[in-house]
């Protein structure tokens, strides 16, 4: 898949990855998913915003990502 909404210029944003050249990085895209978890209200707060956009930040995170193992601790574990 091409991602041709995934610019990177270096006099804007430091050169980090943004979405289609706005002042909105892919890592801002990545938390407000977080933040927002209902996309309606995520698009109410960032009209510019769209579906594609969001689309085209997750696979370019997730392709930053590899495929290995990694231990967690159990002292976080939720008690019942």
């Amino acid at each position: 898949m091409r991602l041709d909404r995934i610019t990177s210029n270096p006099k804007r944003m430091n050169g980090q990855p943004c979405i289609r050249n706005l002042r909105l990085t892919v890592r801002r895209v990545i938390e407000l998913l977080a933040i927002y978890p209902n996309r309606e209200e995520l698009h109410q707060e960032f009209p510019e915003l769209e579906d594609e956009d969001i689309q085209q930040a997750l696979i370019f995170v997730s392709s930053y990502l590899d495929d290995r193992i990694i231990e967690l601790s159990n002292r976080y574990e939720a008690v019942a």
